[in-house]
């Protein structure tokens, strides 16, 4: 059994304005932490957009989800979305996660739509294949931190700093290629193998 998922990956140029986004927030932050604050920052490395979480899987699945995957990719074209806004999961003033996506009035675009449409492919494909159905609702986001512990502390902090109603542009990622991802999970935190790509 393997623990994985399938995402879609970012360009370096992301990653770094990612980076530069964490630098940013982490200064601004840096005066109010205290030992009940928490926070496991995203590294370079993991950042990505994930798809579709699949939890433990059987090995012998690896082969049957990437062909089935290639299918829906090639009736779905590249999708880009703009990197424009930073939020949290699962409120601002109590978050759990913080991350950074395209703004609203993005997620009600013609884009979008053919986002969700592609999203929907892909859970019916690992539905068919005999994962269990996903029930969250599909929300395009890249995670730059975790709270751990303390986020009733951070959430004012994060909207007194003006985090929140900051206009970021990191770029537009490209929803292109989509990669299963293993991942392992370690102290220091998840170790990503990439198993495949569909193009």
């Amino acid at each position: 059994m393997i623990r994985a998922f399938l995402a879609v990956e970012i360009s370096d140029e992301i990653r770094t304005a990612i980076l530069q986004v964490q630098h940013d927030i982490k200064e601004r932050l840096a005066a109010y932490l205290s030992k009940e604050i928490r926070i496991a920052w995203g590294q370079r490395d993991s950042f990505h957009l994930t798809m579709r979480f699949l939890g433990d899987m059987e090995k012998q699945r690896i082969d049957p989800l990437r062909e089935a995957m290639a299918k829906i990719r090639q009736s779905h074209p590249t999708i880009q979305i703009p990197l424009e806004r930073i939020q949290a999961f699962p409120n601002v003033l109590k978050p759990r996660v913080l991350w950074v996506g395209p703004s609203e009035s993005w997620l009600q675009s013609e884009p979008a739509k053919r986002l969700v449409e592609f999203h929907q492919a892909i859970e019916a494909c690992c539905h068919s294949l005999g994962f269990a159905s996903d029930e969250k609702p599909f929300s395009p986001h890249l995670t730059l931190a975790r709270i751990k512990t303390g986020e009733r502390l951070v959430g004012p902090l994060l909207a007194q700093s003006g985090v929140y109603e900051r206009s970021v542009s990191l770029g537009t990622m490209a929803v292109g290629p989509v990669v299963l991802i293993k991942s392992q999970l370690r102290p220091t935190g998840p170790v990503y193998t990439k198993l495949w790509e569909v193009a």
